[in-house]
């Protein structure tokens, strides 16, 4: 059990980090926003290939770790 343990605390740590990256530049280049009088449509596009690389890389690193 407490390799479990240590790879919650290891993706928690990557969420944080990546979580932090997001607020400080707010939004990729690649995201898509659209803007119209009363409505607002936002789609992360490359914020969620970031996500899905990083966590690959992380389960990756963990599934060859433990």
């Amino acid at each position: 059990m407490p390799d479990i343990g240590k790879m919650l605390i290891g993706m928690g740590l990557v969420l944080v980090l990546f979580g932090l990256f997001v607020s400080v530049v707010g939004k990729l280049p690649g995201d898509i926003v659209i803007r119209k009088e009363n409505f607002t449509f936002y789609f992360p596009i490359a914020t969620s290939i970031l996500l899905s690389v990083l966590l690959s890389i992380l389960f990756y690193l963990f599934s060859r770790v433990f």
